[in-house]
């Protein structure tokens, strides 16, 4: 009886610890002096598009549509946080991302727009600086168990020297 309820519990177990908080290393702090960049004037534009090739071939592309695109400065604390989110991919399955306590410090030095219907998105009047862009696309297939899509981001840095937009695209590779 024992191990018929050991077969039940580890998998649950296992599933849990998938979706625990992924923060940032212990013992990095958030530093604001460091992120203070993204208020500074700037001429920069980053332009992009979010979408993501559904499971059902590589023609059906889903647009992430209306979705919140965030900038963020690549501080100490945004490399550690999006390491530890992502480890060594660009992309999380929807049934992978973790539950994250939002740091309100940190996201108040982030940038953030909405996507159009095409999944494109535009930052204007950025300042120089390396920088995180993440979004998400999550969709729910009729009649499927669970939801596809999931979690992207992208790395930009702006040099100040851009003659024209930086073009990113967040598409999961």
């Amino acid at each position: 009886m024992r191990c018929v309820k050991l077969l039940f519990v580890a998998p649950l177990a296992l599933l849990s610890a998938c979706n625990a908080a992924r923060g940032p290393s212990p013992g990095v702090g958030f530093d604001p002096s460091q992120a203070n960049y993204i208020r500074a004037p700037g001429r920069g534009v980053i332009a992009g598009q979010a979408f993501l090739r559904d499971g059902s071939g590589q023609s059906n592309v889903r647009y992430a549509a209306g979705e919140t695109v965030r900038l963020i400065p690549a501080t100490t604390y945004a490399q550690s946080r999006i390491k530890n989110f992502y480890g060594s991919v660009k992309f999380l399955p929807a049934a992978s991302i973790p539950k994250v306590e939002p740091d309100t410090q940190y996201a108040s030095l982030t940038r953030t727009t909405t996507t159009e219907s095409n999944g494109r998105f535009t930052f204007e009047n950025v300042a120089p600086g390396r920088y995180y862009l993440t979004t998400q696309l999550i969709w729910k297939p009729k009649d499927a168990p669970t939801p596809e899509g999931g979690a992207m981001y992208e790395e930009v840095t702006l040099t100040g020297k851009e003659n024209g937009p930086v073009k990113v695209v967040l598409s999961g590779n």
